[in-house]
């Protein structure tokens, strides 16, 4: 057939990233599909979910976001509540109240709240990624103190009243720090297709929408609600309801990076049960959010005292990253400073920490050819990325008789 007799290419089809499907006919023309109650419902609803949703988003998403917005619009109801009470505490409505009081007030207020943020932000820091959905959790906790204090104060005297709100401050100071980052680190794991600041635009915008339901059902709630017995009353019902959807928005999280909980989970399941590795939602439904007690077991997070390690036989740990010293506080873990292991370098980060900890736990010490590192990447875990260590990172250097380090 003659080349010039072939008709050329044409587009029959284009697809959006939010499933949208537009067809053309044979002359090029789009064929605009009819619009259902079905189709607009579902354009309002991708204008909050990121783009490619469900398939640009983990498995687990739909459900945190459904508890979180449920919390989100109970905690509104209640801010507005504690706001209320805020204002009468400062003497909004009171002839006898001074202005300038009311803002030395807000000002002390606010200054013991970014103080405590600072001291907080340093003090756990780096213990919120690792154990994020802790800190998610705690966040609202003491959000919801902070709200209590609040309602509490216009019925105190001066002086306990200036420390309540104050105490309020820093409760909400550790909120925004606890909760921003815990958030952030829920967001990177959500996230599967390099959407990330997407996914927070889009969490933005659910926030809002809830926050403006909220607001409309809250402004009721103010109109009407005005006692102070039936203001503690809802206060509870509405504080209970936030907790509890908080709590399974958080549970409901499927990480897959190993902290000290999630491994031991799997040490356990591995050694003590049926000798399967199990998953990352296996795990989850096994984790405990608030009061987990682990092993006597911990990083070094200090720089070690002397003659702390000399009682360790110290040939022992010559081969390996890490050395295990039995402290007062039981077993403490001391990582080497040295380059990456060239066996894990297909892993990515060294998995010092990760054998450290379950050598200190379980007495089995893993051989770079142990076939757990496959099966438990195979299981969905990220070996790469250790979440075992909360505090300061130390790294020690030990010398052997020929004062070579190692």
């Amino acid at each position: 057939m003659d080349k010039a007799t072939i008709a050329p290419p044409k587009i029959i089809q284009a697809i959006t990233d939010t499933g949208g499907i537009c067809i053309y006919d044979q002359d090029g023309n789009m064929i605009v599909p009819k619009k259902t109650a079905r189709t607009q419902v579902q354009s309002l609803v991708n204008v909050f979910l990121p783009a490619g949703y469900p398939y640009t988003v983990s498995d687990d998403y739909t459900s945190y976001q459904v508890y979180d917005s449920l919390q989100a619009f109970f905690s509104t109801i209640a801010g507005l509540l504690s706001s209320r009470a805020v204002l009468q505490g400062m003497g909004v409505g009171d002839a006898a109240s001074s202005a300038t009081a009311a803002v030395l007030l807000t000002v002390f207020q606010e200054s013991t709240g970014r103080l405590a943020t600072i001291l907080f932000a340093h003090r756990y820091g780096r213990a919120i990624e690792p154990e994020c959905k802790f800190y998610r959790y705690l966040a609202d906790i003491v959000n919801d103190s902070a709200m209590f204090l609040d309602i509490l104060s216009p019925a105190l005297p001066f002086y306990p009243k200036v420390l309540a709100l104050c105490a309020a401050g820093i409760l909400r100071a550790l909120c925004g720090v606890s909760g921003g980052a815990a958030k952030a680190a829920l967001s990177a794991h959500f996230a599967r297709n390099g959407n990330l600041a997407e996914l927070n635009a889009k969490d933005g915008s659910q926030e809002t929408v809830i926050s403006l339901v909220g607001m409309l059902a809250g402004s009721l709630f103010v109109h009407f609600v005005h006692s102070r017995e039936a203001v503690m009353a809802w206060m509870v019902v509405l504080i209970t309801l936030h907790l509890w959807t908080n709590y399974q928005a958080v549970s409901a999280v499927q990480l897959n990076t190993l902290n000290a909980q999630r491994l031991t989970i799997i040490l356990d399941e591995f050694y003590c049960g049926s000798g399967a590795i199990l998953r990352p939602n296996q795990v989850a439904a096994k984790e405990n959010i608030l009061n987990w007690v682990g092993p006597a077991i911990h990083f070094a997070d200090c720089l070690p005292e002397c003659s702390e390690v000399e009682g360790v036989n110290l040939e022992d740990f010559v081969d390996v990253g890490y050395v295990i010293v039995d402290g007062k506080k039981g077993k403490k873990i001391f990582l080497k400073d040295r380059p990456y292991h060239p066996a894990f370098l297909l892993l990515g980060d060294p998995l010092d920490p990760v054998i450290a900890w379950i050598e200190a736990y379980a007495g089995v010490r893993l051989s770079e050819e142990n076939d757990m590192w496959q099966r438990l990447l195979d299981a969905g875990w990220k070996l790469h990325t250790s979440s075992l260590e909360t505090g300061p990172a130390i790294r020690v250097i030990f010398n052997d008789s020929k004062n070579n380090p190692v």
